[in-house]
């Protein structure tokens, strides 16, 4: 999942804190570009719990991040791991 923030500022040379949309709370990231601030900046992760209810979703990029599922875009469809050796084995 890809979620797109905003710079809020640089806080040390390699870390910048952004903004997410409808996460109430500022975090910083490590960044090793020179962004500005303003500028917006597209952070990927991975979805750990959904609420079906609320229509939030907690994304792990690093802090648990928890927005709102119009805030976030798929980068590509899930495919479940593949298996390398079957779940029993054959006996002949």
């Amino acid at each position: 999942m890809a979620i797109t923030a905003t710079v809020r500022r640089r806080v040390t040379e390699d870390r910048v804190s952004v903004s997410t949309p409808s996460y109430g709370f500022p975090h910083s990231i490590i960044d090793h570009t020179k962004v500005k601030k303003g500028q917006q900046i597209e952070l990927t992760g991975e979805i750990t719990r959904i609420d079906q209810e609320g229509g939030r979703l907690t994304v792990d990029m690093g802090p648990l991040v928890t927005v709102d599922v119009d805030q976030v875009r798929l980068l590509e469809k899930y495919r479940p791991p593949k298996r390398k050796k079957p779940l029993r084995d054959m006996v002949d």
